[in-house]
């Protein structure tokens, strides 16, 4: 006897719901890259360029996440019998990808600014920067709520937070340039935009990989989930508990318990998918039941 619960083809996206805001955060982002390039350009701000380039990311990683959340909601089919969820922890890995070689990009650029110094223009440079931080100020409210809900939306949040933080750096700069003519403000404010970026990219990195590689969520203990289960008025034992996360917010697990002779199969299955839904927000879970005594073929792991 076996028992399960949700269908992944049919379970709301935590990213899906935030869809309308990731759009405006999309539109927002892009047309303001634009004019920021221009602007780094025209005034020779690599701190400026440096926030575009970071707008750029933005820019690619919000289309990802548009993209992901679109091919995540079709319905599953007989070939891809978990959907299409796993595309949402792909971009966030592409994201967190891209921003490393961006970071590395704006370290470089600010250590060739060092040793060549240019000239900046102050005032344009303020402007542009003040502009670019209201918003990125917009787009940080707007997906604020999916970044605790969705990797997803994390990660166009990290990279969001991101450019909030390097359109201030960018502002001080440019006060700095303007009233003392200070230029190497520029690269310096650049290279701490790009070491501002690596931890949380690292982090967001981590964790796509994490879900990538079927590890059981963080913060919960599988012993513990197994001790559980075994306490269960009528179980024997818990045999082959796989627990992972399909994607954000999808928990799943997979479970053979053994039942004792003579207990209710239907009341010890219902304990156990109850315990796991409540207490470990594990949505999806597959339990296979089994009476004792009962002989099955080796699992190799």
């Amino acid at each position: 006897m076996s028992g399960s619960t949700g269908t992944p083809g049919a379970l709301s996206s935590a990213a899906a719901y935030h869809k309308g805001r990731l759009k405006i955060a999309f539109v927002l982002t892009a047309t303001y890259m634009a004019a920021e390039i221009v602007g780094g350009v025209l005034s020779g701000s690599l701190a400026l360029l440096s926030d575009a380039a970071h707008m750029g990311t933005d820019v690619l990683g919000l289309g990802m996440a548009l993209a992901a959340i679109h091919f995540a909601q079709r319905p599953a089919t007989a070939q891809r019998t978990y959907g299409t969820y796993r595309l949402e922890v792909l971009a966030a890995l592409a994201n967190g990808i891209l921003l490393f070689g961006v970071a590395a990009y704006i370290l470089y650029e600010a250590y060739r600014r060092f040793t060549e110094p240019s000239e900046v223009l102050g005032i344009p440079m303020l402007i542009v920067a003040s502009v670019g931080l209201l918003v990125n100020l917009a787009s940080f409210w707007l997906l604020a709520a999916g970044a605790k809900e969705s990797l997803n939306v994390r990660g166009a949040f990290l990279e969001v937070l991101s450019d909030l933080l390097g359109s201030v750096g960018v502002i001080i700069a440019a006060i700095v340039v303007s009233l003392t003519g200070w230029t190497y403000v520029d690269p310096l404010i650049a290279a701490l935009i790009g070491l501002f970026v690596l931890p949380r990219t690292y982090r967001l990195t981590a964790e796509a990989v994490r879900i990538i590689l079927e590890i059981a969520p963080p913060g919960l203990d599988v012993d513990e989930m197994r001790r559980r289960m075994e306490a269960i008025d009528g179980v024997v034992a818990v045999n082959d508990l796989h627990v992972w996360t399909l994607t954000s917010g999808m928990e799943t697990a997979s479970a053979h318990v053994v039942v004792a002779d003579g207990s209710d199969w239907a009341s010890v299955l219902d304990a156990i998918l109850s315990l796991l839904a409540t207490d470990y927000g594990v949505t999806h879970s597959t339990i296979q039941c089994e009476p004792e005594g009962f002989r099955k073929l080796p699992v190799y792991l």
